[in-house]
């Protein structure tokens, strides 16, 4: 259902259910779990459980803060009450074996009416303000650190700690000479994109790609793997648009709810090529093609090709 990668059962996951019925109450069985797919970070799994079933994912007990962060994530998005999210049941360690628990939800079909549902939940969750741009911790986006030093300054905030933390990881690992040129020339026209416009710091999911949400069978929309932090909206809404899978219904809704700041456009390549610079220090050079058609695309417009 959500991330998880299939493997063993039994040997790590019986210990982590034990420490769940003693911690929560609830009676899971490792013996019956069984693995789920949907990423590469973790193992997860669903566990039959009395009362009720559950969602565990573990992993080495280093990626315990990773866990927590989730589990934050989730819980800061449920506390603006608009967009649904899976309970959180308990995060730890046993062992050498962290976890984390939520309540199992069952998925039905991203309906349209569930795609305007979301998009109306979007727009409210986005309402849910900070003083400061970032967050009160440092998360991850996919397994790549994701540093969120507060700030009032979006611009400054972007810059720092998302446009060029990112290029520097690129640089490390082999981004050609000719992309780090245009990356660092574009670091210096980052303003021109920003040009009258100043967000508020807006609750944001952070990772939002289709993979990261879906409908239960009564069509409530749910969101989960989140990446939060405070920022510009419209980085979320950027990211939607990465890989598709967010229909003209999310849009429309959203828009209906609380509509964009005109100039939006040229930002979603900038929001966007933080994630395919991501992309490509998480997975390589089958990216390179993508950060260097969205770079083309960025500097043409910074250099004043509009």
């Amino acid at each position: 259902m959500w991330a998880g990668l299939p493997g063993r059962r039994p040997d790590l996951l019986s210990p982590v259910v034990r420490e769940l019925e003693h911690r929560t109450g609830i009676r899971g069985d490792a013996s019956r779990a069984r693995a789920v797919g949907g990423g590469s970070i973790n193992q997860a799994f669903k566990v039959p459980g009395d009362p009720r079933p559950l969602f565990v994912k573990i992993n080495r007990a280093s990626a315990l803060p990773d866990f927590e962060a989730e589990a934050e994530g989730l819980e800061a998005i449920d506390g603006a009450g608009s967009v649904a999210v899976p309970e959180v049941i308990a995060s730890g360690c046993v062992g050498d074996t962290a976890f984390l628990a939520l309540a199992w939800v069952d998925m039905g079909s991203r309906t349209v009416a569930a795609q305007q549902r979301l998009g109306t939940g979007l727009a409210e969750q986005h309402r849910a303000t900070a003083k400061h741009f970032g967050w009160h911790r440092h998360n991850t986006i996919g397994s790549t650190p994701q540093r969120n030093t507060p700030s009032v300054d979006w611009f400054e905030f972007f810059r720092r700690e998302r446009f060029e933390y990112q290029l520097e990881l690129a640089c490390r690992n082999g981004l050609p000479s000719r992309q780090q040129s245009k990356c660092r020339r574009l670091s210096e026209r980052l303003e021109s994109f920003f040009s009258g416009y100043q967000p508020e710091p807006s609750l944001l999911h952070g990772d939002l790609w289709s993979g990261n949400w879906g409908a239960d069978e009564t069509g409530t929309p749910y969101l989960f793997d989140p990446a939060v932090y405070y920022g510009d909206r419209e980085a979320d809404l950027a990211m939607t648009r990465l890989f598709g899978g967010f229909g003209a219904a999310f849009y429309m809704a959203y828009e209906e709810r609380w509509p964009l700041a005109p100039g939006w456009e040229p930002r979603v390549d900038l929001y966007n090529l933080y994630h395919l610079l991501n992309h490509f220090n998480l997975f390589g050079f089958g990216y390179l093609s993508q950060v260097s058609t969205c770079l083309s695309r960025l500097t043409a417009f910074a250099d004043g090709e509009r």
